[in-house]
């Protein structure tokens, strides 16, 4: 398979309004699914978004940030106004959320078969359109490769036990799925990270990647364990580092032909050497986006700039 991919990635785009103490607020093109799909355009693929975006100047906003760097936007034509996030930062650059959310999302038109499909967050939980994205991994499943990032926002999950429940679902679907140790702790209060990753990785994927903020990160699959620490930068704030880190993540399991339509029984007996290096990616993505305001991935020379490769 090449290296370049066409996936699929399902899920919202958000207007993420940020506010800092003493500046004026910002506005930035926003949503983790949406993130995902810009990150794997800015390294070269060639997404396909599918989502919803309101007729108003959040959405135009959006629209054309994601067709500047090349994403495919396909839209619900019936939906409301574009979803919005105020985001408050502190003083460290840490990121906290406050939702005006829709999710109606219809049925996913398909004209092709996609390389891979990506989807996760709000999307994946939020009804009458998690309905929609869990039908469409169930349908797809059989025929492509499959991520999902949970991204847990507690604010619009709803009760825990159902809510745990559709994500795990989307974890039995999936062949990679990422989480941060905070998205852990909210499913699963009483348990360790690892223990849990190693349950997810029991229910079906081939990798199941844990984000740990500056202790960096470390990854289950059937192969064991593989810890990889954070680089040290100077941090502007967090907006969008795992989204960069999914994107960091899928872009180096395709330079290794292990994501698309043939790649499931090659991914799932991926070797320790490989993944070492697709956390490298991961890791290196998530540094150069936290060194910078808003969800800003890096371009393919910046990433190979972090992982100081020529």
């Amino acid at each position: 398979m090449p290296d370049r991919l066409e996936p699929l990635v399902i899920g919202e785009c958000v207007a993420d309004i940020v506010r800092q103490p003493d500046r004026a607020d910002r506005v930035h093109p926003g949503g983790s699914p949406a993130n995902v799909a810009y990150g794997l355009a800015r390294l070269g693929h060639h997404p396909t978004l599918h989502t919803q975006l309101g007729a108003d100047g959040h959405g135009r906003l959006i629209r054309d940030h994601l067709a500047a760097a090349g994403v495919e936007v396909r839209t619900d034509d019936a939906a409301g106004p574009t979803p919005s996030a105020v985001v408050t930062l502190d003083g460290q650059g840490h990121a906290t959320y406050a939702f005006d959310v829709g999710w109606t999302l219809g049925p996913v038109p398909l004209d092709r078969v996609p390389g891979h499909v990506h989807t996760g967050s709000i999307a994946a939980v939020v009804e009458p359109g998690a309905a929609t994205v869990l039908a469409a991994l169930e349908s797809l499943r059989a025929a492509v490769t499959v991520s999902y990032d949970p991204n847990v926002r507690p604010e619009l999950m709803g009760e825990r036990a159902p809510a745990v429940a559709r994500v795990e679902r989307c974890v039995a679907l999936s062949d990679v799925v990422k989480a941060s140790d905070e998205d852990l702790r909210w499913l699963h209060p009483d348990e360790e990270p690892e223990r849990i990753a190693g349950r997810w990785l029991a229910a079906g994927p081939a990798l199941v990647l844990v984000t740990r903020g500056e202790a960096g990160a470390f990854a289950l699959f059937p192969g064991g364990r593989i810890t990889v620490e954070a680089p040290a930068v100077e941090v502007a704030d967090t907006v969008g580092a795992g989204d960069a880190f999914m994107s960091g993540t899928l872009h180096a399991l395709a330079a290794h032909g292990l994501l698309g339509p043939d790649a499931r029984d090659r991914l799932h007996a991926v070797d320790r050497g490989t993944v070492a290096d697709v956390l490298r990616h991961a890791v290196a993505s998530a540094a150069v986006t936290v060194s910078r305001a808003g969800a800003n991935p890096p371009g393919p020379d910046e990433l190979r700039k972090a992982l100081g490769v020529n």
